[in-house]
């Protein structure tokens, strides 16, 4: 287990901004997650949980404790399950699901984080999320240093939310999450974005799961930068969710606004669409910048604060309320 004092976190968010946090705690086993929930109890200074700092933006130095979670492991369970350490890279186990022909998780290709964050954020992309093939996540309770096993049913999972989010935020440390993947014939989704269209580019007409995992790597690195080249922490707000009566007039407006029908009659409208449509993309507000080739996405043009982040964010929102009258949020977790 690490315990250091006054300790960077540069190394722990990937905006690449330097902050500092009184004290940090990092456990590698369910046991030292034990021993980190009793210090924390025990300790009357406050605590953040972090993964691997892909979903965190660092405004200040954090005068209390960061936990952060380096539990190892991939094992397969059988049946297609699969029991994870929350330390473990979320792409590692992508890939490592694609070799071993345990289907599902290919579509979330090249998310950045750590197992453990894809619990709490339901990360998703493609079309899918994680709450598809989470099964079970064990986890340390903080206030008893139990051992517990959560259900994904008890998650309340929604769009890039969860409980781990809301009531249960910093209540847990979890250690393991437990996925079930599909082991019969491999069925490729490739409706989602442009995925159809970079297969029929590449002359590929039924993609095996290696070859889609590929292909969707292909287009995030086109449209995304590389944190260790230029900070940032991928997608920053979250694709806004609107009424059929708000789309059908914002329809009407704007001829081939891109959206996505979900089961509910709701529609999801693209962030980055908006964005761009008001004419933010490329654009800086001093060191912080919108990426210009993903609106989505927020980027530290170099030596930029995290407050500046923040007020290029507010920038942008407005701007979208004011153009559209829908709220975007941002996805990540400002500290």
């Amino acid at each position: 287990m690490k315990d250091i004092r006054d300790y960077s976190l540069l190394r722990h968010n990937t905006f690449g901004i330097e902050a500092r946090c009184s004290r940090f705690l990092e456990f590698c086993t369910v046991e030292e997650a034990q021993q980190v929930a009793r210090i924390v109890q025990a300790d009357d200074t406050p605590y953040i949980i972090i993964g691997g700092g892909s979903n965190l933006l660092l405004t200040k130095d954090f005068s209390g404790t960061v936990v952060h979670s380096a539990i190892k492991g991939i094992e397969q369970l059988g049946d297609g399950r699969l029991r994870c350490g929350s330390g473990e890279q979320w792409d590692d186990v992508v890939a490592y699901c694609v070799s071993h022909e345990l289907w599902g998780a290919e579509n979330l290709s090249l998310i950045p984080g750590d197992v453990g964050a894809s619990a709490v954020q339901n990360i998703g992309a493609y079309g899918a999320e994680a709450k598809d093939i989470i099964e079970t996540i064990e986890a340390v309770e903080i206030a008893t240093s139990e051992v517990v096993t959560i259900s994904a049913a008890d998650c309340q999972y929604a769009y890039r939310q969860s409980r781990f989010k809301g009531e249960w935020k910093d209540r847990f440390l979890i250690t393991h999450v437990t996925y079930r993947l599909d082991t019969g014939d491999f069925t490729p989704h490739t409706e989602y974005g442009n995925i159809s269209s970079e297969l029929q580019r590449k002359g590929i007409e039924n993609p095996t799961a290696e070859q889609l995992r590929q292909t969707i790597i292909d287009i995030r690195r086109q449209k995304l930068p590389d944190p260790e080249v230029q900070g940032n922490a991928g997608s920053f707000f979250m694709n806004p969710v609107v009424d059929k009566e708000k789309y059908e007039s914002l329809a009407a407006q704007y001829q081939g606004m891109p959206h996505y029908s979900l089961p509910d009659g709701r529609e999801k409208i693209p962030a980055g669409w908006m964005i761009d449509q008001c004419g933010w993309k490329g654009r800086s507000l001093g060191r912080a910048g919108v990426h210009d080739k993903q609106a989505l996405v927020l980027v530290n043009r170099g030596g930029a604060t995290g407050q500046e982040i923040v007020e290029l964010c507010e920038a942008v929102r407005k701007d979208v309320l004011e153009k559209f009258g829908v709220a975007i949020f941002p996805e990540v977790n400002i500290i």
